[in-house]
């Protein structure tokens, strides 16, 4: 998933540089390790430049689009946001692993720990509710789901922050694996800035992550 448009980052994210390759070109570089095929969507304007399918105006539109793309015969679907460049090989077996072993479940996602206390706050600010941050994880992608339940997900064409959460509206086991804490999304300079940082300088990729890739 590389369709985002970048709003936040100021502009289109995953063209950017890390390692000496592009966001976007690392993200697949990764998936394809442990993939049969990969879809890649991108912004309309970039679709035949980057040999794309065009995305949509929204993430779900944009993931409809792709999957629109998936062969019909596909038993397992892996949705990734390019902006994660530092989701490991292992990442995604571990995620796949999880759906493929276990007919009971229709899509795993990668979880990490949250530090911080979390508040529920209403429309006025005001704090509702304080969850026990025991049971609460930051979810990441890559995210695994049995292609049939990712379809019917999507068929209301209904928006969601993660697939996950579609999956969930419509019944669908959903479990967390232990995500990665370098999977950290590029939202903003400053974290491409860091991604940079543990990377290095181009053809001094991580150690770990290019043994997992292998």
């Amino acid at each position: 998933m590389g369709g985002g448009s970048g709003q936040r980052f100021g502009r289109p994210k995953q063209y950017e540089q890390i390692g000496g390759e592009r966001i976007i070109d690392r993200s697949r570089r990764i998936a394809e390790h442990v993939s049969d095929g990969v879809i890649v969507v991108v912004p309309a304007p970039d679709a035949d430049r980057e040999r794309g399918v065009a995305g949509g105006a929204t993430r779900s539109a944009s993931v409809r689009a792709g999957l629109a793309r998936v062969p019909a015969d596909c038993d397992i679907v892996c949705i990734h946001d390019a902006a994660r460049p530092l989701a490991s090989a292992a990442l995604f077996r571990a995620v796949i692993a999880a759906v493929a072993g276990d007919d009971s479940v229709d899509g795993a996602v990668p979880g990490v720990a949250v530090a911080d206390t979390i508040k529920i706050v209403d429309d006025c600010g005001a704090v509702v509710a304080t969850p026990d941050r025991a049971s609460l994880v930051a979810v990441q992608t890559p995210q695994a789901f049995r292609a049939g339940a990712l379809r019917r997900a999507h068929e209301s064409g209904g928006d969601g922050t993660d697939d996950a959460s579609l999956v969930e509206k419509t019944g669908g086991r959903v479990v967390a694996v232990a995500g990665e804490p370098d999977n950290r999304k590029i939202t903003h300079p400053d974290d491409l800035v860091w991604a940079r940082s543990v990377v290095g300088a181009p053809g001094t990729d991580r150690p770990a992550t290019d043994r997992s890739a292998r």
